[in-house]
């Protein structure tokens, strides 16, 4: 039997990197996932090996800044598998430069992907959870939401806003039995630092891991006992600059 045995959970951000590994690993469990991201081919490349190493998995394209597109993927989850227990917020962008050169045009497209998609999907969820007695949403946040570095305006500051919006959304779950967390990466090597690394870009040198670890700690997450929330968890490679990192 599977950890996740008759669960069902969306996943944005699915097509790719965090997002991807944590659907694999749920769908090994036995989660039936649903994942969404803004590239079809993508998405349903990734659902396409779930289900081929014989888990099941719905792909559904959108946008999570987008309204309307993020009230068609929860309709379309219900519709496939009847009922919604995890999130996973895993969608995001990052951009940076020094703030005197950063256009409005990327502050905006990191805000609207990391903060205003992840409002967008756990309104949805609350919606459905509620009435269905609880459930469990976890939001891909940074360890740039503790420490900021140069260069990073629009990435920092809208992760700051994960972790505000985590502790928001977790206060008003509750009383619902919703559990509402923050799940914190250091340096993880997802397919943009594995990009850095090959063109010799300084951060992507930094020590990593594989998103597996991610992955690992977001099933640990999502099988904690009904009445036990593990509101953050900070993961970053042991030789990571943290503390005092600038």
């Amino acid at each position: 039997m599977g950890q996740l045995d008759g669960r069902v959970a969306i996943v944005t951000g699915g097509g790719s990197g965090i997002g991807k590994a944590i659907a694999e690993l749920y769908a090994s469990e036995g989660c039936a996932v649903v994942i969404a991201g803004r590239k079809a081919e993508r998405l349903e490349a990734a659902a396409e090996k779930i289900r081929a190493a014989g888990g099941r998995a719905l792909a559904v394209p959108a946008d999570v800044a987008d309204e309307a597109q993020v009230a068609a993927l929860f309709r379309s989850a219900l519709a496939q598998y009847g009922r919604l227990d995890i999130l996973v917020n895993s969608a995001g962008a990052f951009d940076g430069g020094w703030i005197e050169d950063i256009p409005l045009a990327a502050w905006q497209n990191v805000v609207n992907a990391n903060l205003t998609g992840p409002f967008l999907c756990i309104r949805e969820a609350f919606r459905i959870m509620k009435p269905a007695g609880g459930g469990r949403i976890i939001n891909i946040g940074s360890i740039s939401a503790q420490r900021a570095r140069e260069q990073s305006a629009p990435y920092t500051a809208t992760k700051f806003g994960v972790w505000g919006l985590t502790q928001a959304a977790a206060l008003e779950g509750r009383d619902y039995g919703i559990a509402v967390s923050a799940l914190h990466p250091g340096n993880t090597l997802v397919e943009r630092r594995a990009q850095g690394r090959q063109s010799g870009h300084s951060k992507d040198e930094e020590p990593m891991f594989d998103v597996s670890v991610i992955a690992r700690t977001a099933l640990l997450m999502a099988t904690l006992p009904p009445e036990a929330n593990m509101l953050e968890a900070i993961v970053l490679p042991l030789e990571q600059k943290y503390i005092g990192r600038g």
